[in-house]
């Protein structure tokens, strides 16, 4: 071609080759970049070995990262061995380029490109890809480790009459195999079509595409391969009905099969993953035939197959077959739904009897019952820990949790309920943050303290003068109502016995310790000294050799643990402190229970942690979200919120699991024997999960059930109390857990701990307790409570009492409204308030008694010049009587009658209007009127459940009873005045 320059040298681009100094230095900063990033990592990968062997747990390190690894380069080899072999084969296939179409000849250049590094981007697009799908494959190492080790359920599913295991642990693996298929097809395909696109095997024409013998056949094969996943996919989306999620009218949250699936949507699968396998074999066919009509119609076929056969018949057969009739068609489906999630959730042996609600026993024996009925907790754990705080926090570093725990401890040779709270750091009350106070001297909280749950200063009958024993109390009966410590003080003494007191795990220790070294680490402090310690269990990683010290260095990003002198022989590093981190990782198969609580066994504290064994494939099992389940008042304050995106339809509390507060030993049992999921886990973790008769005794007695499985079941049964699918279809007897009284959250009520005696049983039993309230209603609709004691035979046992529909009783949300109305009660705590004070509700316990149920609720005042909350009033209600007085007795004794004393007369849980008999005042007789018209409007409206009425009535009765005792208080003045002066 002719020189058009003019002879003037080519322009020079600004962006040219760079020198060989500026090569030098990019290759030298991504290599350093490259030795960082694995530094890092090896890092990481070691001290996360050394903390395993630190807890004798690396088996299960092992396990995991050799399965890891393993899928790693089983599933990147095969990604990048089939994007590879696709990618070489359509450069073998390519055609001549002797005559070259000038959109040919406009690729040229990059073919000319490429040409000198073919075989590096072959690798190079290999290597990526195959990273991509490696690293995306090892988070399937659940799924794998279930497949290789899954254990039976002997259970079968109704419609395809498979064991549970199928749905539960192939079917999820076969899916991802699916999807990975899927993806090397599309992967290749992708990759094929570039390539032959390239070297001229695909060509864009007007008026399509063209493709040389060799292409056409290379590509059909690959939209074979796809097609025949496909047909893969419908074979496996007819197991997958049975655990697919849909809406129903009775439920949101519907799991299973349906009338339209069994009978619309199941033959369609069967009939689409027919035409899928002979558009397949059509595809495969071009190898001979050469031409894509066939495979092209085969595929138009299943598309519109697709749309007639999976979506439009099916919505004809529900708007034409079901809807007129879907309560009789969908009965059975419903039914499968009802019995399967009633045993997933292992609701399904529930007793369940009826209860009136209201008694009708002689007042006497009422009262005599109302000792033995329960063990009736006025120490609300949930608001005394302030009061803990105040008298037994001794120092600012040391602190108590927001929500303490209930447990059972032996005291004076009796067995009681007991608060407890453990002393634990209080990393953010450190009086001076620096790195030697915060990782070397502050390194562990210090003891447990415990409390009478029944009882408090001033009217415990171990208390002379009400003072009380515990620290802080004094004789000023303005004092009383604190906790009765049964152990308390540095070191702490009383019931417990010896133990070891050092807390270095806990709930609230989150930062690293570097413990056993030149450093002496506090316990406590005295007015003239510190006592300090030196730690001696075995429960950190040594910082002995530089290697990890360097390590640690890296991964905390903290240089000083290389090089700091505070640092000596013999010592350890303490990280991973709280309890649920502890097991979280030595057990990554396992649900935490949000709420791990402390109990002193033998000599040394141990936290006991509940886990829980999954999984959201159980067939008809409806689903829930297991974060959203457990959230309730308190969860809040005490952070016991477990992972919201864990979605649920089978659960077991399978593992019972205990670190100790001192060494930070990690120990598993197995609880639950019969659950194939732990079985599976055990057989993919073997000796990592102790038996069930390996638990001591000593920790039996302090096993409970725990509260977030409970909260769980309590919340399917809110749905699946009924047993008939008549009764689900309809929806009429729905309830709903109520909004906790005592709390203006919004939040459900919590359960409460408690030793109760249940209708039919002789004794009481330590229980775990809620309530039911019928879907958007106050009143009662029924009464749960699980056998918490796990040395009890009937431990696990749920009973369930329905209150009548025909007669309401009250529930918590109504007995609290009508306490807070009564005006009376609003004079008194009005008075108890006094100028400066705040007045706080503890839990309203709702307890069985002889027919009835007894409503109580402890009435705490924190003080202007008291910054804790002292227990200074208790409510009672019960059959419609009601009494608050200041103490649990006493309030007993005014709604019962004393021991041979007639009981009070009914007044009512609301206050009454007094009469105007007598009175000639004319603004008392106004007040009055006003006060019986608000009180008849408030009846009225609670037998219509018209609440929001009931309450603005309440608010008028009291405005007119205040105006009617101030008028009366003028006129009785008025009477003195003019008496007086006609005395003078």
């Amino acid at each position: 071609m002719p020189d058009r320059s003019g002879g003037r040298p080519a322009p020079r681009f600004a962006f040219g080759r760079p020198s060989r100094g500026t090569r030098t230095l990019l290759i030298t900063v991504v290599v350093l970049a490259v030795l960082m990033v694995a530094l890092v990592m090896l890092a990481g990968l070691w001290t996360d070995l050394l903390w395993y062997r630190s807890v004798h747990y690396s088996s299960v390190f092992g396990t995991v990262l050799g399965t890891k690894v393993a899928l790693f380069c089983v599933f990147g080899l095969l990604m990048a061995l089939a994007v590879g072999a696709n990618l070489y084969l359509a450069h073998r296939l390519r055609p001549p380029l002797s005559a070259m179409s000038p959109e040919q000849q406009n690729l040229d250049r990059y073919r000319m490109g490429i040409a000198p590094y073919k075989k590096w981007v072959l690798i190079a697009v290999s290597t990526v890809v195959g990273l991509i799908a490696g690293g995306s494959a090892t988070a399937q190492w659940r799924l794998w480790l279930l497949y290789v080790n899954a254990t039976p359920f002997h259970t079968k599913d109704p419609q395809f009459h498979k064991d549970v295991s199928f749905y539960t642990f192939d079917l999820p693996w076969y899916r991802f195999l699916l999807a990975f298929g899927f993806a090397a097809v599309l992967l290749s395909l992708v990759a094929a079509v570039l390539a032959h696109y390239l070297y001229g095997g695909l060509r864009i024409t007007s008026p399509g595409a063209r493709a040389t013998a060799a292409a056409t056949g290379h590509l059909s094969v690959l939209l074979g391969l796809f097609v025949s996943l496909k047909a893969v996919a419908y074979w496996l989306d007819r197991y997958a009905l049975v655990v697919k999620s849909s809406g129903l009218k009775a439920t949101d949250h519907w799991t299973g099969m349906r009338y339209v699936d069994a009978n619309a949507y199941l033959p369609a699968k069967t009939i689409l993953f027919s035409i899928a396998v002979i558009c397949a074999l059509l595809f495969f066919a071009t190898l001979w035939r050469r031409t894509w009509t066939l495979p092209t119609i085969g595929f138009g076929l299943m598309v519109l197959s697709a749309v007639l056969i999976g979506g439009l018949y099916p919505a004809i057969v529900q708007k034409f077959q079901v809807q007129p009739n879907e309560a009789a068609k969908e009965a059975p489906y419903i039914q499968r739904n009802i019995d399967a999630t009633r045993a997933a959730y292992g609701i399904d042996h529930t007793v369940e009897s009826d209860y009136k609600g209201t008694s009708k026993t002689p007042a006497a024996k009422l009262r005599a019952d109302a000792g033995s009925a329960a063990s009736i907790r006025v120490l609300d754990p949930n608001v005394v820990s302030p009061t803990f705080q105040q008298n037994q926090q001794s120092g600012s570093y040391y602190s108590f949790p927001s929500t303490l725990d209930v447990d059972r401890y032996t005291v004076d040779g009796k067995e009681q309920d007991t608060v407890v709270g453990v002393r634990e750091l209080n990393e953010k009350g450190i009086p001076e943050n620096n790195w030697i106070n915060d990782h070397f001297k502050y390194t562990h909280g210090y003891g447990i303290v415990t409390a009478k749950g029944t009882t408090v200063t001033g009217n415990d009958p171990d208390t002379a003068t009400g003072s009380g024993t515990g620290s802080g109390a004094s004789g000023d009966s303005d004092r009383s109502g604190q906790p009765v410590y049964t152990e308390q003080g540095l070191p702490t003494t009383g019931a417990l016995g010896p133990y070891t007191q050092e807390i270095y795990f806990g709930e609230q220790t989150k930062q690293y310790a570097i413990v056993d070294g030149p450093t002496k680490e506090l316990d406590y402090a005295e007015k003239d000294h510190e006592v300090s310690t030196s730690y001696r269990g075995k429960g950190g990683v040594s910082l002995d050799s530089p290697i990890t010290r360097a390590a640690y260095a890296v991964t905390f990003g903290e240089p000083k643990i290389l090089y700091s002198g505070a640092i000596g022989h013999g010592s350890q590093i303490l990280y991973n402190r709280t309890p649920k981190q502890r097991v979280e990782a030595v057990a990554p198969w396992l649900t935490i229970d949000g709420d791990p609580y402390p109990a002193v066994v033998g000599t040394h504290v141990e936290w006991i942690v509940d886990a829980y064994t999954t999984t959201d494939n159980y067939p008809y099992s409806s689903r829930t979200t297991m974060g959203d389940t457990t959230t309730d008042s308190l969860t809040d304050s005490q952070g016991s919120v477990v992972a919201r995106q864990n979605r649920v339809n089978y659960i077991r509390n399978s593992v019972k699991a205990t670190v100790d507060a001192y060494t930070g030993a990690v120990t598993l049992y197995q609880w639950d024997t019969k659950d194939p999921v732990l079985k599976t886990w055990m057989k993919a973790f073997p000796h990592t999960v102790k038996p069930k008769s390996a638990i001591p005794s000593a920790l039996m007695a302090h096993l409970r059930y725990p509260q977030d499985l409970f909260k769980v079941q309590r919340q399917l049964l809110t749905q699946y109390h009924v047993t008939t699918a008549t009764q689900f279809y309809s929806g009429s007897q729905v309830w709903q857990v109520p909004d906790d009284p005592a709390s203006k959250s919004g939040k459900a009520v919590p359960p409460y701990y408690l030793s109760l005696k249940m209708p039919g049983q002789s004794s009481q039993e330590f229980s775990l307790t809620s309530t039911f309230a019928p879907n958007k209603r106050g009143n009662l609709a029924a009464f749960v409570a699980v056998d918490s004691d796990a040395t009890s035979p009937d431990y696990g046992k749920m009973r369930l009492l329905d209150m009548p529909t025909d007669d309401p009783v009250d529930g918590p949300r109504l007995v609290q409204s009508k306490f807070n109305s009564d005006s009376a009660y609003a004079q008194q705590i009005s008075r108890l308030r006094g100028k400066d004070s705040t007045i706080e509700y503890g839990n309203l316990l709702t307890l069985p008694l002889d027919g009835g149920l007894l409503y109580v609720e402890p009435v705490y005042l924190r003080g202007a010049n008291v910054d804790y909350p002292l227990l200074k009033k208790v409510f009672v209600s019960f059959n419609g009587r009601s009494a608050f007085d200041d103490t649990l007795d006493e309030a007993l004794d005014d709604v019962f009658g004393r021991q041979g004393s007639p009981p009070p007369a009914s007044t009512g849980s609301t206050a009454q209007p007094p009469p105007a008999a007598g009175s000639a005042d004319p603004a008392v007789e106004a007040a009055l009127t006003q006060a019986q018209k608000a009180y008849d409007d408030a009846q009225a409206a609670m037998k219509k459940g018209d609440w929001k009425a009931y309450g603005d009535a309440q608010k008028r009765l009291g405005t007119a009873l205040q105006q009617a005792e101030e008028a009366e208080k003028k006129a009785a003045r008025a009477g003195k005045g003019a008496t007086a002066s006609k005395a003078g």
